[in-house]
């Protein structure tokens, strides 16, 4: 998981300086600057809910840096969950784990929160 105040360091030219791995597995998802940098608000439901959630009832927490891919062609790695209100859950592809992020279906971009991963080459 990176960190608020190392978020900064991830960042160079606007893109992601280093490979993007799950933080449970390893598992490569991106390839160092294929993801540009995007700062919005966004509620992503929290990586462990209780069993008795449903989709309309999800625990939430806001997050606002993500790593903004375009293409969803360019991950190396990555899974796509449940669709909620417009929207399609990253998850890691090798171990199921996530949310990581999100994929916006009118527009087809996906977001991947650097609270949510890890940053290593």
């Amino acid at each position: 998981m990176t960190e608020e105040a190392n978020i900064p360091e991830q960042i160079a030219d606007g893109k992601n300086k280093t490979n993007v791995r799950c933080q449970y597995c390893n598992s490569l998802m991106l390839k160092a600057s294929e993801g540009s940098y995007s700062e919005q608000e966004i509620d992503v439901p929290l990586m462990v809910q209780k069993q008795d959630r449903t989709a309309e009832n999800l625990n939430t927490e806001p997050l606002k840096h993500f790593w903004l891919v375009k293409d969803m062609l360019s991950f190396e790695n990555i899974g796509f969950s449940h669709t909620v209100d417009g929207k399609k859950f990253l998850v890691c592809a090798d171990c199921e784990r996530g949310p990581v992020g999100y994929h916006e279906l009118s527009t087809k971009h996906c977001y991947l929160a650097l609270r949510r991963v890890v940053h290593t080459d």
